[in-house]
This record gives structure tokens, C-alpha cells and sequence, in this order.
């Protein structure tokens, strides 16, 4: 064995939807029986799970003449200690690299496309056939790797949560966030359907329909003036974008300080007055979150670690 297989391989995997409704129904019966019921193609279903069947029937047979591996399900990641010098590998959509990388302090991460004909795959350059000499290449580094900046919230009682793509600071259910923002010594209360705050690589995602769908409106009551094309900050940006979600004025509530940037020197932050519903989560894993009720003080900022995506 060389020394670079001597590095442990930590490879992360996700259910597929077959897999999750099978969970749910018991049998591929019961589960075909569902979507069939509802007028979907239950046939695509088998064909996601078959083509992730493969990938990673692949995948571990590389792992298997690497050395040492591991294989976690993601639901696993809040409690899985990675080792500093682990190499990870996940094999799934964008959003399982996202989840992935929150966990990690500095280890290189590998995104494997398990369909490239069905996912895009941003953060997923390669295929399981790469697998072999791409772990070789990482473990020599050889490889380059991508820089991502990720977001923080951190509480006033020591709680913290990092998010790769954006946080969400609002209520669980459809009501009223209710809070206190302040940013570089400008304070109000605000009532909105809530907060995001968004990292470079989350820009393209979830920020980008909020500040589209804003400008589409503003632009169909005629207020918007000509504006230049929306654009993502690099995913190594030394900056965060907050945008709040349906700001409402009323007597109680202001709505001035709804969109900027975060760095730093000026970091977010927000005061709870949601009685029992406040949450902050990440990266759309609404059940891996923090409680974030009335009196409650968050602080959002740029995190100390960065993920270090391998391309």
C-alpha cells in the first residue's frame, strides 16, 4: 500500500426518491402504486435509483483498490467525525456537496455525478470512472482545488451553524417572522416571511430568485429604472448577501433595511421576537437546524473555515 492510499476515503451517499418512498410505504408495490395513483412516471423513479445503483456500485469498487474507505449516509453527517486528513467523496446532486462540505474543516471534497445525462452538476465534475486517479491526484496533491467562502450564524448561547449555499432566519410554518436587524448601526423591526443570507455559491441559487422575482415586480408597476444584469459573487467572495423575504411596513414594523452586503468588519445581526415557531437552517435541511425564539440574539458572519471543493 503507498503511503498517499494510506489517506481514508470518506464517501457520502444519499437515498433516492425510489428509496425514500419505499421507506415510507414499505414495498416498491405500495410505492409504485402512489405515483402511479397521482399520474407520474414511476418508471423514472426506477431508472434514477438503477443509474445511482451503478455509480455507486463503481465508486466502491475503485474505493476497494484504494486502501481504507468508509461510506456514511448523509443523515449521518451532523454526528460523523472526519479525520484532518480524509479525503471526501460525494457521490449525489449539488445539494448533497453543499450539506457535505458545512461538516468539513479544510478536507478536500470530491463531487461525483452519479446521472450527468439527469444533474447539471455545478459542483460535480466528475463521474465514479474518475474516481481512481482523481483520489491519487488529491492524495499527491496534484489536483486543484476551489475555494468556498461559508456563512455563520452564531447565538447568544454559544450555538452556531455554518451554510454553504445561504441560511434561512425566519419562522418554521407560513407566519410572520418577527425580529430585530441590525447592520453597521442601522436597527429596525422588521415583519417578513424571513432572512436570507446568501454565500458566493449559493448566489446563483436561492438569492437569485428573490432578487429576479423583486426586480420583475418593480418593473411591471413601472418604479424600476434600468438595471444591469444580475450577477453571482465568486464562490471564494469575501462577502455575504442578506435579502429579506416579503418585508412588510406597518406601525410596528419597518422595511428599509432589506438587501446588502455582510463581511467582517460589518457583520448581521438579529434579535428574535418570534415566541416558539424561530428557526435558522441551511442550505434547505430544515431539520437540522437551531432554535431561534424570542430574546434570542444571532450574529451572521463570514465562517473561519472555507470548503475546498476539488475540480
Amino acid at each position: 500500500m503507498s503511503a498517499a492510499s494510506e489517506r481514508k476515503v470518506v464517501l457520502v451517499t444519499r437515498h433516492t426518491r425510489l428509496q425514500e418512498l419505499v421507506a415510507r410505504y414499505h414495498t416498491l408495490a405500495q410505492a409504485r402504486f402512489y405515483i402511479e395513483h397521482l399520474g407520474a412516471d414511476f418508471s423514472d423513479y426506477l431508472k434514477e435509483d438503477a443509474a445511482y445503483a451503478q455509480s455507486l456500485q463503481r465508486t466502491v469498487q475503485a474505493l476497494q483498490s484504494w486502501g481504507r474507505y468508509q461510506i456514511v449516509d448523509r443523515s449521518y453527517l451532523p454526528n460523523f467525525v472526519f479525520a484532518a486528513d480524509d479525503i471526501v467523496v460525494a457521490l449525489g446532486q449539488d445539494g448533497l456537496v453543499a450539506n457535505t462540505m458545512k461538516y468539513l474543516e479544510g478536507q478536500p471534497l470530491v463531487g461525483l455525478n452519479p446521472e450527468p445525462s439527469r444533474w447539471d452538476g455545478v459542483l460535480l465534475p466528475f463521474a465514479a470512472d474518475d474516481v481512481g486517479h482523481v483520489l491519487n491526484d488529491v492524495a499527491k496533491d496534484r489536483r486543484p482545488t476551489q475555494s468556498v467562502t461559508m456563512a455563520e450564524a452564531r447565538l447568544s448561547d454559544g450555538q452556531s451553524l455554518l451554510g454553504v449555499n445561504d441560511l434561512f432566519i425566519g419562522p418554521r410554518t407560513h407566519t410572520s417572522a418577527l425580529y430585530e436587524i441590525e447592520l453597521d448601526g442601522r436597527r429596525e423591526s422588521q415583519s417578513s416571511s424571513g432572512v436570507i443570507v446568501s454565500t458566493g455559491l449559493g448566489s446563483t441559487a436561492w438569492l437569485k430568485s428573490i432578487v429576479t422575482g423583486s426586480l420583475g415586480i418593480a418593473r411591471a408597476m413601472h418604479v424600476a429604472s434600468e438595471q444591469p444584469p444580475y450577477q453571482a459573487l465568486a464562490w471564494d467572495a469575501e462577502r455575504l448577501t442578506f435579502a429579506v423575504r416579503e418585508p412588510y411596513p406597518s406601525r410596528s414594523s419597518t422595511a428599509s433595511l432589506v438587501f446588502g452586503a455582510v463581511t467582517r468588519a460589518r457583520p448581521l445581526k438579529l434579535r428574535s421576537r418570534m415566541p416558539d415557531n424561530g428557526v435558522i437552517f441551511s442550505d434547505g435541511m430544515e431539520a437540522d437546524y437551531l432554535r431561534f425564539t424570542a430574546g434570542m440574539e444571532a450574529t451572521i458572519t463570514l465562517a473561519q473555515s472555507r470548503g475546498r471543493l476539488v475540480t
